[in-house]
Formats: C-alpha cells, sequence, structure tokens
C-alpha cells in the first residue's frame, strides 16, 4: 500500500509542481456563528487572501474596511495602511489569548492572528506534510456513506503557529483531502470538524472551494448545526 502521505501530496499536484510557486492568494466569502460570536461579524465576510507557501505569513484585504490589510506571522500580527505602515501590532500574539473559551472576545490583532494562523494552515495542505519536522502517522481507517477514507495523524513542531499541535487528516481513495479535525487552542481547545468539498485546479494544483467547519463530538461525529464558519473560494491564484 502507497504511503498515505506521498499519495496525498501527488494527488493534490506533486511537490515538485508546489515548489515551483512562492505564494496562494484566493477571494473568500466567509460566514458561521464565530464571527459575530468574538465581535466581528463582518470584518473578514468578504476579503482576499494571500499565504506564503515557503515561510509562514498570511494577509486579508481588505481587513473591515478598503484601507488596511492584517499581517500574520507566528510571532507578530499587524493591521496596516495600503502602504504598509503598520496602524496596530501585537507580539507573541497566540499568548494573548491565555484563558480565553469559545466565547471570549477577540480584539481586531487577534482576530488577524487566527484568521491568518487558519488560512494559511487550510492553503498549505496537505504540503505541509512535507515541511521539516512535520510528522504523520497513518490511523485506522474510518467508515463513509461513500466508502473508507484513510487517515493521518499529524504532528506540528513548536515553530509552526497552527490550530493544534495534533490534527488528524482524512483522505479519499484518490487521495484528496475531504475533512480535518483540530482542536483549537487558542480558543479553549475547542474541537472541530472541517469538511471539504468542490475541488477546483489551478495552475496544477487541485485546491478545495467549499469548506464547512462544525462542531466535533468525542467520538469524532459531528451535526451541521451550528455552522461554525463557512469559507467559499474564487478567484484562487499561484505565484
Amino acid at each position: 500500500m502507497i504511503q498515505l502521505k506521498e499519495l496525498a501530496i501527488e494527488a493534490h499536484g506533486g511537490l515538485q509542481r508546489w515548489q515551483q510557486f512562492e505564494q496562494v492568494s484566493a477571494d473568500l466569502v466567509q460566514g458561521g456563528i464565530l464571527w459575530p460570536l468574538k465581535g466581528h461579524s463582518q470584518t473578514l465576510e468578504r476579503t482576499t487572501v494571500t499565504v506564503g507557501l515557503r515561510k509562514e505569513w498570511a494577509s486579508h484585504a481588505p481587513f473591515g474596511d478598503s484601507k488596511r490589510r492584517s499581517r500574520f506571522e507566528p510571532d507578530r500580527v499587524t493591521v496596516e495602511a495600503e502602504d504598509g505602515t503598520a496602524r496596530e501590532e501585537l507580539l507573541e500574539p497566540r499568548a494573548s489569548f491565555a484563558g480565553h473559551t469559545l466565547q471570549t472576545p477577540w480584539t481586531e490583532l487577534q482576530l488577524a492572528y487566527f484568521a491568518g494562523c487558519a488560512m494559511w494552515t487550510y492553503l498549505n495542505m496537505p504540503f505541509l506534510l512535507a515541511w521539516p519536522g512535520v510528522e504523520a502517522e497513518e490511523l485506522e481507517p474510518w467508515p463513509t456513506d461513500s466508502g473508507d477514507w484513510r487517515r493521518l495523524a499529524v504532528r506540528f513542531p513548536a515553530g509552526i503557529a497552527t490550530h493544534s499541535t495534533v490534527q488528524t487528516l482524512y483522505f479519499d481513495a484518490d487521495g484528496l483531502l475531504k475533512r480535518h479535525d483540530y482542536d483549537v487552542e487558542i480558543s479553549g481547545n475547542t474541537p472541530g470538524a472541517h469538511i471539504i468539498e468542490d475541488y477546483a485546479e489551478v495552475s496544477g494544483i487541485k485546491f478545495p472551494t467549499k469548506r464547512r467547519i462544525y462542531a466535533r463530538q468525542p467520538d469524532g461525529s459531528f451535526g451541521t448545526d451550528p455552522l461554525v464558519v463557512s469559507i467559499d473560494l474564487s478567484n484562487i491564484r499561484l505565484s
């Protein structure tokens, strides 16, 4: 049986092709209960995200209004003017979430951190499996109505800012990513089940264009109400 890590990377376009690019951008329409719960119902409702493929960074523009954008890096997050001047800055941003629960509201800089961290992870997956220090172990398959999905337990090193140290990826028979489980550490370890659909091919790389995130139960099941986060992507481009 082919190694699942290798199958997944090849199914999404292959590492050699992926490494020809430095960043990816996509237009987003986002919804769900998370954003108003955190006090930011419209800030990122319609925006464009750009993420790095060789270093961990992300930017959303516009960020709230058309003259602002965000810049996320693991140790620093800023809200910038159009010319790149930092209007606000937060150093060591992850530490600012200490004691948070799902209901704790976020500042704008905390929102920029979470959104940047999340979209960087999503748009780089499954190619993050090839990053130094990222470890993966295959688990028992997960039964679905459309057949068994193979699963990987992924452990991220401390130098990568992402939802949680350990995450689970689910792949269909073709090696395409279909589901992504994690616990949102900065929001009280809230467990999420992230469902991934509607793939499009861009410059030889396959990207899902529909993402829906729900509350995950201890047995791995989830219900579709409430919808925690929805993300619809369009106009994806690699450069």
